[in-house]
């Protein structure tokens, strides 16, 4: 038992996306996105991974570099979006792939989590990264439901069936008041319910399933900032992880229907291409080593996943892309990171050779 948990948890969820892939494809299992229950499901898989995100944030900390945060996860964010879209664009002539882009260009908080005990990272670029990845998602998922009205009414992409569930941009305004709104009432509630902890809890499930009714995302993620229950790190993982590996389950059936390695391989491969280009520019005056560890950080997790299979409703082949570019992207950024490692590790000093 204790060898099984020090397997990886991406092990883990790669081994449950080829079970699956290799049942569904035994079973002829087809449409699961059809299914009325998807949509939601996938809401509250995003919602989990966003909370979990911002939840994670020590604010104090972030107030501390929050100029270069706030570059990030807005410039930075984009420009990585612009990048791999007009790379992608370009090499497919597929509108699609500038959606794709935007899926892949956030940073998961999850894997950066992992290298939060690398000691060749100053404190301080390990602060930046943490909250670069955190706030990056839900920036992510706003962008993505826009880029996703924009290929659907420009473009013509998509299924006129499933326009609604991401919205279009004539509702812009008042899908931002809706969140900020419900975000609001959650701040209320969390701060006036606070002498009863039940009814509190009550409330707050309440206003999250009407998030997750709604895909209030944006919601979700402020509500993150706030409200801290005690012990919440441990129960955040295990929803978190939880969500990771039915996200993992769902990937295997919906790959059942195809694979577009090539297309995968060449976002996968931009995805980190972009955030090299990205934190060169918005790094400019940190040393040197902390430069290279922010422009080798990308690594694509829970958020990617999820709104692949969110996209799927609407473009038909959204998870035959992303799902090889997010394996392409993190074994990118595992051989990139070793060999820097290996590069910078301290060796013996050796004298000059007569």
């Amino acid at each position: 038992m204790a060898v099984l948990r020090r397997i990886p948890v991406q092990v883990w969820v790669l081994a449950l996306v080829l079970a699956c892939w290799a049942l569904a494809a035994a079973t002829h299992l087809r449409d699961v996105e059809s299914w009325p229950v998807y949509p939601y499901l996938t809401a509250a898989l995003l919602g989990i991974g966003l909370f979990a995100s911002t939840s994670g944030i020590e604010v104090s900390q972030a107030r501390a570099h929050r100029r270069i945060i706030a570059l990030a996860i807005t410039i930075g964010v984009l420009a990585k979006a612009l990048i791999i879209g007009a790379v992608l664009y370009a090499a497919t002539g597929d509108p699609l792939m500038w959606v794709l882009g935007v899926a892949v260009a956030q940073i998961d908080p999850l894997s950066v989590a992992c290298l939060m005990t690398n000691r060749r990272m100053s404190e301080r670029a390990r602060t930046i990264l943490a909250a670069w990845a955190s706030f990056d998602d839900p920036m992510t998922v706003i962008l993505v439901v826009y880029a996703a009205a924009v290929a659907t009414t420009s473009f013509g992409l998509g299924h006129p069936s499933a326009r609604s569930p991401l919205g279009g941009l004539a509702v812009y305004s008042l899908d931002l008041g809706a969140n900020l709104a419900l975000a609001a009432l959650t701040y209320l509630c969390w701060r006036a319910l606070r002498p009863c902890p039940r009814g509190r809890a009550v409330a707050l499930g309440l206003l999250g399933a009407v998030a997750v009714w709604q895909f209030l995302m944006l919601a979700i993620a402020l509500a993150g900032l706030f409200v801290r229950a005690p012990g919440r790190a441990r129960t955040m993982r295990r929803l978190t992880t939880g969500a990771l590996l039915v996200s993992g389950a769902l990937l295997g059936v919906l790959l059942v229907q195809g694979v577009d390695l090539g297309r995968g391989v060449l976002l996968g491969s931009m995805a980190f291409v972009a955030q090299i280009l990205a934190a060169t520019a918005l790094t400019r005056g940190m040393p040197q080593t902390d430069r290279v560890h922010l422009a080798l950080a990308q690594q694509n997790g829970i958020t990617a996943i999820i709104l692949a299979l969110r996209l799927e409703t609407q473009f038909t082949g959204a998870t035959a892309v992303t799902a090889p570019a997010i394996v392409v992207t993190n074994l990118v950024h595992a051989t990139a990171n070793r060999l820097w490692d290996r590069r910078t590790r301290p060796g013996p000093q050796n004298g000059p050779r007569g």
